[in-house]
């Protein structure tokens, strides 16, 4: 109830937003998701010192709340010819009143946070912070325990294959490939083609702590996963 009193007129438009235009999805990808990653963004901004100086751009906890909130409400996934639509968050933003170097901050994160646009080239070695506490929220909820769930739930809701020994994991994979939804791949390779990988792109030292942990996570269930498939556990 505390927390409720002390959000903003336009955090709570926002969170009432997410959770109308994200209801529906399956559990990887729903209104549970954006609170997860809005809530380890702010920890990892908090930990990163993001904020704390009064030198520094006071309204950026406010972008990278916001921009937690809003990342995947234009999924490509979820979106009709699989092209990824942020007009809805454009349009909540200019109707907020948030002056436009804001909006234009909270859109920049979003369209270009995604493992989509960072699959095949190397990492931009300088980004704004708020992009970097942002991205790595949404990376260390797509690995460990809760990563392992949500993988599949995902896998599940298109119909896609456990695992199969005879499909091996997509190697230098492209964009175009990560995308393709007709491909076919098993939910066991979603780990080697991108949840193994998610570690070591992290922007933040409060990132890269976390993900340690949760890296670790995954790779004891897959070695548990592998005996087990084999009928020697």
């Amino acid at each position: 109830m505390e927390m409720e009193k002390g959000k903003s007129k336009v955090v709570r438009s926002a969170e009432k937003l997410v959770e109308t235009a994200m209801a529906g999805r399956d559990g990887s990808h729903d209104a549970a998701h954006a609170f997860r990653v809005r809530d380890l963004a702010l920890s990892l901004a908090c930990e990163e010192g993001l904020g704390s100086d009064p030198t520094s751009d006071s309204d950026s906890l406010e972008i990278v709340e916001l921009a937690a909130l809003f990342h995947d409400v234009g999924d490509y996934k979820y979106m009709k010819n699989s092209v990824e639509d942020t007009s809805v968050v454009e349009h909540f933003l200019e109707e907020e009143g948030l002056q436009e170097s804001k909006r234009d901050k909270i859109l920049s994160i979003i369209k270009g946070m995604g493992f989509k646009n960072e699959v095949s080239q190397t990492a931009p070695i300088k980004f704004p912070a708020e992009f970097g506490v942002v991205q790595d929220a949404d990376r260390l909820d797509a690995i460990g325990a809760i990563g392992i769930a949500r993988c599949f739930t995902y896998g599940g809701s298109v119909n896609q294959i456990l695992h199969d020994p005879n499909i091996p994991p997509r190697q230098n994979l492209s964009k175009e490939n990560y995308m393709n939804k007709d491909e076919k791949q098993t939910a066991i390779n979603h780990f080697h083609e991108k949840l193994f990988r998610l570690k070591d792109l992290m922007k933040t030292e409060a990132g890269k702590r976390r993900a340690e942990k949760r890296h670790k996570f995954m790779q004891d269930f897959l070695k548990e996963f592998y005996k087990e498939w084999k009928g020697k556990a």
